[in-house]
């Protein structure tokens, strides 16, 4: 009788354990799902942050592609208008070179071009061309085409139309009249810093107006005043 009980009770034991391993098999299960899940979730989660750093940068290269394409395709004013900025700013700095002062005072650019066509052209007595000019027809020209004032042609004659002034109350574009021959016989244009423009014996130049040679043969200061009766006296026919 107990031989035939003994299998039948291990049997039951058995079935019993069987049974209480159950749940731990499906809980281990259920978590390895759950981790296997959380691994995917995490995974999503990396190329969500990837798609977001692809976006971030076509997003800059658009920013940059728009800022290009911002440029006029025609751009031929603008390069016109940079030219014009660049010969000015040569200009400037040639002439403050010249007169040793800063670039920035140099403003009255219409006049710094008409002396830059004349300068260097050789002297000549008598003169009034690119071949030779002497100072008087030099003083005439930058008169006319800087101001667009007609002075009589010569030194003496220019001298008799100006109002005289104190060399402290010179101004660009008076005039300086030196006696170097007898009389009013040199005359030139009053720039700034002391310095002069002038058809001189070497050719056009600018020269400073205190240099021991122009301090003793200088004669006055004058300014050409288009309204007083001198100057229009000057404008009338020979024997008016």
């Amino acid at each position: 009788m107990l031989k035939r009980t003994l299998p039948a009770f291990a049997f039951i034991l058995l079935l019993a354990s069987c049974s209480s391993m159950k749940p731990l098999i499906f809980n281990k299960e259920t978590s390895t799902a759950a981790n296997t899940h959380d691994k995917k979730e995490i995974k999503f989660l990396d190329i969500s942050s990837e798609a977001n750093n692809a976006e971030l940068k076509a997003s800059k290269k658009e920013v940059h592609s728009s800022g290009t394409q911002s440029i006029p395709a025609d751009n031929s004013n603008y390069s016109s208008s940079s030219g014009a900025a660049d010969n000015a700013s040569s200009l400037q700095f040639k002439y403050a070179q010249l007169m040793n002062t800063d670039a920035q005072q140099i403003q009255n650019i219409p006049l710094y071009k008409t002396i830059d066509d004349w300068y260097g052209t050789p002297y000549k007595y008598g003169g009034s061309s690119k071949y030779g000019i002497d100072c008087s027809a030099f003083v005439q020209a930058i008169f006319v085409s800087a101001f667009g004032v007609t002075l009589p042609r010569t030194a003496r004659e220019q001298y008799n139309v100006t109002r005289h002034i104190s060399r402290t109350q010179l101004q660009e574009g008076d005039l300086l009249f030196f006696n170097t021959q007898g009389g009013v016989s040199h005359v030139g244009i009053y720039l700034q810093n002391n310095k002069f423009v002038h058809a001189s014996v070497s050719g056009v130049t600018i020269s400073d107006m205190f240099e021991p040679y122009y301090v003793r043969h200088f004669v006055a200061a004058g300014r050409v005043d288009t309204k007083s009766s001198a100057f229009e006296r000057s404008k009338l026919p020979v024997g008016k």
